[in-house]
């Protein structure tokens, strides 16, 4: 069993320091402890602390109203996961956010707007997962199965031609939303920047990115903020993001639809989608221990994919763990899957009844690849 510091949870701090004003220094006036002590104990860096300073610091948290004394040490702590579905189940909230797409394009308001039936079936494989640990939890007996307190769903309009400004205003609002909290939570973003804008606004702050705005000015792929990128299909809407496009870089056009990926090498993959023999999903999530704070993007590249990820999710999540990233105080899943159909794509009317299995192949993204992007 592992536990991680959550000094940092306890008082709201965040990474950004325009929102931390004096925080380090209050904690180092206070208890007399070293500014880069207390800076490692609000990342959760430390491997041990003594027995006096933590006497101390339940003394500032006491004196300045952030816990109680009969609270105290314990609330410092917090054990930590040991599988994908565990890194889920042992957040206190849980909120899945969903596009919703409006068809209807006369209607007016959310009552001509539909949740797609492949991001249907992927959020009862989540809450399936989340309240049963992937269908393990009937084999351990001897502790109390963890799960969140609240399961909360919100939504948010899925890209358009139209209301791009009322698209991106209910997506910020939704993850500001969500960042306020103190409380231990995750946010599960359901879909593609395709679908679902919250999914930007993960990715950009993850990895320090202007949301809404293409990278493909850059020299070259390794450049680009973000270590993987949507090559949209030529007739999709095609709205701007940090991690979709058509073009890779200045010089680096790639014409295969897909999810695209930085390697080790510095060199760019394709994960493949075609109308009939391939697709390709990914599940991505970054983990801030210190903070208690999970952020989590799980979607297909088409319907079709999204549905092979439900199922994959329910058999195979055991392959989302470890992170590829562990450092810093964060904790960072990225994974490509490649799906391969034997079979043409079904009928419309028996896709749900008789659609068929297919081979996936689950791609984990180098640790260096995010290393380099996090520790700049």
């Amino acid at each position: 069993m592992q536990y991680s510091f959550r000094l940092a949870e306890l008082l709201g701090h965040v990474p950004d320091p325009k929102k931390r004003p004096g925080t380090v220094k209050s904690i180092v006036e206070y208890t007399g402890l070293d500014r880069h002590q207390v800076s490692a104990l609000l990342k959760n860096e430390v491997k041990y602390i003594p027995l006096k300073a933590l006497s101390r610091l339940c003394d500032y948290l006491v004196e300045h109203g952030y816990a109680t004394a009969d609270q105290l040490p314990g609330a410092l702590f917090a054990v930590e996961s040991e599988n994908f579905w565990e890194l889920l189940a042992r957040r206190q909230r849980i909120e899945i956010c969903c596009g919703i797409r409006r068809f209807e394009e006369d209607a007016d308001g959310p009552q001509g707007a539909w949740l797609v039936a492949s991001d249907s079936l992927l959020i009862g494989e989540l809450l399936n997962g989340i309240s049963s640990l992937g269908g393990t939890s009937k084999m351990n007996d001897s502790e109390p199965i963890p799960h969140p307190e609240l399961l909360q769903q919100s939504l948010v309009w899925s890209p358009s031609e139209k209301d791009q400004a009322e698209v991106f205003r209910r997506s910020a609002e939704v993850y500001d939303a969500f960042t306020q909290f103190s409380s231990d939570r995750g946010l599960i973003g359901l879909g593609s920047v395709k679908s679902n804008p919250v999914v930007e606004h993960i990715v950009a702050t993850t990895f320090g990115c202007e949301p809404y705005k293409e990278q493909s000015g850059v020299a070259a792929g390794k450049d680009r903020s973000c270590p993987f990128m949507l090559r949209y299909r030529d007739d999709d809407l095609k709205p701007e993001s940090c991690m979709a496009g058509t073009q890779l870089s200045k010089i680096e056009l790639p014409t295969t639809p897909g999810i695209m990926y930085e390697k080790e090498d510095g060199t760019w993959d394709v994960a493949r989608w075609n109308e009939n023999t391939e697709d390709a999903a990914m599940v991505f999530y970054i983990h801030r221990e210190a903070l208690g704070r999970l952020e989590m993007v799980v979607g297909g590249f088409s319907g079709r994919a999204t549905r092979m990820l439900a199922r994959t999710l329910g058999s195979r999540g055991e392959d989302f763990w470890p992170p590829v990233y562990s450092g810093h105080g964060v904790q960072v899943g990225a994974f490509i899957l490649q799906f391969s159909f034997t079979t043409s794509k079904q009928k419309k009317h028996d896709v749900f009844l008789n659609e068929p299995a297919s081979n996936v192949k689950i791609i984990p993204l180098h640790q260096n690849v995010i290393a380099r992007r996090l520790e700049k």
